[in-house]
């Protein structure tokens, strides 16, 4: 759907990468502009794979890289170069950094008024917190997100997915893509500041009408305090999930289990009905986890099991959809990836790419230069040197 568009990628970590990934996988050429020894952080950060960090396999892959030492003319020079030749910019550094290298919007529209400039951050590019460094636990405690997930004893607790992240890579890409229609329709280029704390802060426009009325707790005592909408253990020790909300599944559910006469405890509240709560943990520890997820399988009663990550990528669902496949990468190894998109075919599916190692192909196809300019490029440090 995107074949034919170039991005120009000088985000790191995940927010920026992960957007720049939907965007390869939609069918968009991107080259990922890398620093130029040290490369994106994200191949570091974290748990690894091998050598590699498991942020940066899960988030580059369909890209090419080009490593460039911004800190020399030459370099911010050839970044130029790539940028005013793309349709779409991505970046991802605190505001101010891109202008201070020369690669700023208002540089680049200058010669190139139709790109699509995208700067995404956690606090955006104006406002009283835009300076400040944070990461996603600061945008989920920010936003307000934080506060409606807690424990039992009402503390709020840090989420292991780090939900702004993908939350505000996802936004950044389908802005991209709106941008990309009115470039197409009118020849118009776009700035968009895309910021974390609001992605994530529009998510949280349900719970802000309800506290502006006076009813801040409502959301949590509507679906948390609920006998159908709760996580069961199962006899194995496992967990199933039950999110019978409408009548016609609560009764579902109620005849398949036997019970009938909880029917009429549709929406009911555990605080009302403690005595029924104890009766339903003690069914659900009766069968086993897969016993409850065919019995979920077989009656329309949104009941469904509590996927561990261990055994996930081999679950039904996901066979079935074809969303988790693996890449080579590394002598002999592989990487597996997940996705969402299945425009572009698995056999067309690129790895994430070595450091700088597309760095001579791209600045021969994208800006002519010769082999002799390359090898002083390398000679002054600016791009990496080839190797064998």
């Amino acid at each position: 759907m995107l074949t034919g568009i170039t991005v120009v990628d000088f985000s790191r970590h995940l927010p920026g990468p992960f957007c720049t990934m939907r965007l390869a996988d939609l069918g968009a050429e991107v080259i990922k502009v890398e620093a130029h020894p040290a490369g994106d952080p994200g191949r570091s950060l974290g748990p690894r794979i091998g050598e590699t960090g498991a942020l940066f396999l899960s988030s580059n892959r369909n890209k090419r890289s080009v490593a460039l030492n911004l800190h020399t003319e030459a370099g911010r020079a050839l970044a130029f170069a790539l940028a005013s030749r793309a349709d779409v910019v991505v970046e991802s550094f605190r505001p101010g950094v891109m202008r201070h290298l020369g690669l700023d919007y208002d540089s680049l529209s200058a010669v190139h008024p139709s790109l699509v400039y995208c700067s995404v951050t956690g606090y955006g590019q104006t406002g009283d917190m835009h300076q400040l460094g944070g990461h996603d636990l600061n945008y989920q405690a920010i936003s307000g997100f934080l506060s409606a997930t807690r424990d039992s004893e009402g503390r709020p607790v840090p989420s292991e997915v780090p939900i702004a992240d993908y939350a505000v890579g996802l936004y950044a890409a389908e802005q991209i893509c709106a941008a990309l229609v009115r470039q197409c329709r009118h020849g118009q280029g776009a700035y968009l500041d895309v910021a974390s704390v609001d992605v994530l802060s529009s998510w949280m426009g349900l719970h802000a009408l309800l506290a502006h009325d006076g009813q801040a707790k409502a959301m949590g005592q509507f679906l948390k305090g609920m006998l159908a909408y709760q996580v069961y253990e199962s006899a194995d020790g496992k967990y199933v999930a039950l999110a019978a909300l409408e009548e016609k599944f609560w009764h579902n559910f109620c005849r398949a289990v036997g019970r009938e006469d909880w029917e009429t405890l549709h929406g009911a509240l555990i605080a009302d009905h403690p005595d029924v709560f104890e009766e339903m943990k003690t069914l659900f520890l009766s069968r086993t986890q897969a016993e409850w997820s065919e019995l979920g399988s077989e009656v329309d009663c949104c009941l469904t099991a509590v996927e561990e990550m261990d055994t996930w990528s081999g679950s039904a669902y996901v066979a079935s959809r074809e969303a988790a496949f693996t890449l080579p990468y590394g002598a002999g190894a592989e990487t597996l990836q997940v996705r969402v998109e299945r425009t572009r075919p698995l056999d067309g599916m690129m790895p994430p790419p070595r450091c700088g190692g597309d760095t001579r192909d791209v600045l021969k196809a994208k800006l002519n230069l010769t082999d002799d300019e390359l090898t002083r490029l390398e000679q002054e440090g600016v791009i990496p040197r080839r190797t064998s």
